[in-house]
Parts: C-alpha cells; structure tokens; sequence
C-alpha cells in the first residue's frame, strides 16, 4: 500500500458522519480514528508510503484547509489519484 488516507471523526458528529458517507459514495477507503475530544472535525490525515521509514503526511483541518465536505472529498480524490 503507497497511500493511505486517515479521518478523524467523533461519534457525535454529524458532519463527522457526512463526510464519511460521501466518502463510501465515491467508493474511497480510509482509516476511521474517533477522538471525541478533537475540535477540528472532521480533519484527515493522508499518508505517502505508510510502509516506508519516512512516510509523507499531512494533516488537513476544517476551516484551515477546507471549508466545505466537497471540498474535503476532492483533496482525497486528488491525493489518491496522483
């Protein structure tokens, strides 16, 4: 696997639960982590090489890297597709 891509999400959130079924609906895999106490959510992680010894991360926040779900969607799509 050279791409990885981690949420995280609150079980209370319902953009949080949004998010991740426009992600189901556009048939897109990731790593679900809850964390009640985040204020930033829903905020995902991609990864680059998750396997290597330096993999390529980045964490993306609502309201600092994206404003809309959409918008989220597309970063991911965009991510995996390259």
């Amino acid at each position: 696997m050279d791409k990885l891509v981690v949420l995280y999400t609150m079980k209370s959130c319902p953009h949080c639960h949004d998010f991740k079924d426009m992600l189901d609906d556009e048939g897109i895999d990731f790593l679900d982590r809850d964390i009640d106490d985040y204020k930033d959510v829903p905020s995902f992680m991609t990864i680059e090489s998750p396997d290597s010894k330096k993999p390529k991360t980045k964490l993306y926040a609502p309201e600092r890297d994206f404003d809309e779900l959409e918008e989220g969607v597309k970063i991911i799509k965009e991510f995996l597709e390259n």
